[in-house]
C-alpha cells in the first residue's frame, strides 16, 4: 500500500493513467464511491448531499472525463437526480447510462435534459423510454440485469472505459459479479452513526475471506481520503 498527498500531477499520473491507458481489447470498469468515515453514503432519511468536499468532487468529474460511459442504477436517479456530466474540469462528455429494468425513469430526470442524445437506458424489455434517451435492451431471465451482460453490451457499442458511479447497491452487484477492475473510495471526515451502507456484498463467514485489494491512499485538499483499489490484484484474508 502506498500513500501521499495528492495534487493535479500525481493525480493524473498515478490515479487516472490505469483508466486512460487501459487495453483497448477488453472493457475496463472503475467504480467510485463517496462515503463517511463509518462507511455510509446516506443518512437514514436518504440525505446524501453533499458528503465529500470540493477536491473530491473535482476528482469525480475527472473520472467522468476519462471514461466512455458513466453508469448508475435507477435508484440513484430517483434519489439524487444527477446530471452525470463533466462540469468541474475540462474534458469530453461520457455517455450517460441508466440501469432501469422496470421502466421507472422519470421524463423529468435532469440527465435527459442536457441538450444531447448521449443517454442510454438499459432495460430487459422493449418498453418505451423517455424522450432524450435511447433504449439498450439487455435480456435477462431475472428482475436484475447481470452486470457482466451490461458491460458486454456497452463494450459492443464501443464504450470500453466504464465508470460505475452509483449507487452502493449497483456497485456492490458489479463487484460481486467480478466486473470491476478498480474502485475509488473517497472517505469524508464525517461520522453518520447510521444510514445507508456504501457496500453490501455477498456475506463472508471469516476474516480470511475478505477482499484485500492492492491499494494506494492519498489525502485530498479539505481532508477527504482517496483509496484507489485495484480489484484485479487482490488476495483473500
Amino acid at each position: 500500500m502506498t500513500s501521499g498527498k495528492i495534487d493535479s500531477e500525481t493525480s493524473l499520473q498515478s490515479v487516472f493513467d490505469p483508466i486512460v491507458g487501459a487495453p483497448p481489447d477488453r472493457p475496463f470498469v472503475v467504480a467510485q464511491l463517496g462515503q463517511s468515515l463509518d462507511g455510509r453514503i446516506a443518512t437514514v432519511s436518504g440525505d446524501s448531499q453533499v458528503i465529500n468536499g470540493p477536491a473530491a468532487l473535482d476528482h469525480l468529474h475527472r473520472l467522468r472525463s476519462c471514461v466512455d460511459a458513466v453508469v448508475v442504477g435507477i435508484g440513484t436517479i430517483i434519489a439524487d437526480d444527477p446530471l452525470l456530466t463533466v462540469r468541474r474540469v475540462d474534458g469530453p462528455q461520457p455517455v450517460r447510462v441508466i440501469i432501469d429494468p422496470r421502466g421507472r425513469l422519470p421524463a423529468s430526470a435532469r440527465c435527459l435534459a442536457t441538450g444531447d442524445s448521449n443517454c442510454l437506458v438499459v432495460t430487459s424489455s422493449e418498453a418505451a423510454v423517455p424522450k432524450g434517451a435511447e433504449r439498450l435492451v439487455v435480456k435477462s431471465s431475472t428482475p436484475r440485469i447481470e452486470p457482466g451482460d451490461i458491460v458486454h453490451a456497452l463494450f459492443t457499442r464501443g464504450l470500453k472505459r466504464i465508470l460505475v458511479e452509483g449507487g452502493g447497491i449497483t456497485i456492490s452487484h458489479f463487484i460481486d459479479a467480478g466486473a470491476v477492475d478498480r474502485i475509488h473510495i473517497l472517505v469524508a471526515p464525517l461520522i453518520f452513526g447510521s444510514g445507508m451502507p456504501a457496500l453490501s456484498l455477498l456475506p463472508i463467514s471469516s476474516v480470511g475471506e475478505a477482499i484485500r485489494p492492492e491499494t494506494s491512499v492519498r489525502v485530498l485538499d479539505g481532508g477527504d481520503v482517496l483509496f484507489d483499489c485495484n480489484l484485479r490484484h487482490q488476495r483473500r484474508g
